[in-house]
């Protein structure tokens, strides 16, 4: 990997990790048109932590609100005491789903699910999902029924959503994406639902993270020049990732999920298109 590729693929991680297109996909599109070598779900995971430390400092605020709260539960002796204990056990109630699928399908994750008509095939399919949730919340608005809001969110909720999270673990399905979706069917606002889902994304990111760059740290630091990779990678990512948050939470309070459903349904439609005529290899 050169220094160039390096950077342009921490930028798409940026920019498509927390949009509901998928970032993994993209990771795993883009050197394939562009000949270069498939990063592998090693380096998308690390490059990871940018985008783990965007959504630290974009919510930090709330980070500590909730981390505090935890705490003081646990000295209280009184765990779910206050709402943003609450919050935090049940982001980690949300984590466990992803983490057990993970573990058990870890072999294929890394290998015959990065495969162009598994990611083909979680880009159309979820496409369609989550349209189906825009016209749930369409036909609640219509009846004049209110949509929920973080504060809504319960158990229920969390461990739903964060099942659907464990989907993300498909290339092609994006997190944001299944979690986004998941939150709309559960009558939660865009906004609402994209915000919990950056919140929920934290445990899980950073574990795997963690996991990756112990397992390849010997690979990373093997050469100057694929340690300076990884770091410009990553760096690129939480700059671009940050950006990319504060566009989607704006972007969900006045528009639907639309475009992004259809940019999904063009992607998919085309790796199958590229595939079957034999540009790349799937």
């Amino acid at each position: 990997m050169t220094l160039i590729e390096a950077i342009l693929l921490g930028i798409v991680q940026g920019l498509t990790e927390f949009l509901p297109i998928s970032s993994s996909a993209h990771l795993r599109i883009i050197p394939a048109l562009a000949g270069w070598e498939d990063p592998g779900a090693p380096f998308t995971a690390i490059v990871q932590i940018g985008t783990l430390f965007a959504v630290l400092f974009y919510f930090r605020k709330d980070i500590v609100v909730i981390g505090k709260g935890v705490l003081e539960g646990i000295v209280k002796r009184k765990p779910f005491g206050t709402a943003e204990a609450k919050m935090g056990w049940m982001i980690a109630a949300g984590t466990l789903p992803i983490v057990i699928f993970g573990l058990l399908f870890k072999s294929e994750i890394e290998t015959s699910l990065r495969s162009l008509y598994w990611v083909s095939g979680a880009l159309i399919g979820l496409a369609i999902i989550l349209s189906l949730a825009e016209q749930k919340i369409k036909k609640r608005l219509q009846k004049g029924q209110s949509l929920n809001s973080m504060e809504d969110i319960g158990w229920k909720e969390a461990l739903l959503i964060g099942l659907a999270q464990s989907i993300a673990l498909i290339p092609g399905s994006s997190r944001s994406g299944v979690t986004i979706t998941g939150g709309l069917l559960l009558n939660l606002s865009r906004e609402a639902a994209a915000r919990f889902s950056f919140l929920l994304s934290l445990p899980s990111v950073f574990a795997a993270a963690m996991l990756q760059l112990y397992k390849t740290w010997d690979s990373i630091t093997a050469s100057s020049e694929s340690a300076t990779n990884i770091a410009v990678a990553t760096l690129a990512a939480g700059i671009v990732g940050y950006a990319s948050i504060a566009f989607l939470l704006n972007y969900l309070k006045e528009h639907t999920t639309t475009i992004f459903i259809i940019y999904r349904l063009l992607a998919g439609a085309a790796i199958l298109y590229l595939v079957f005529t034999g540009f790349l290899q799937p």
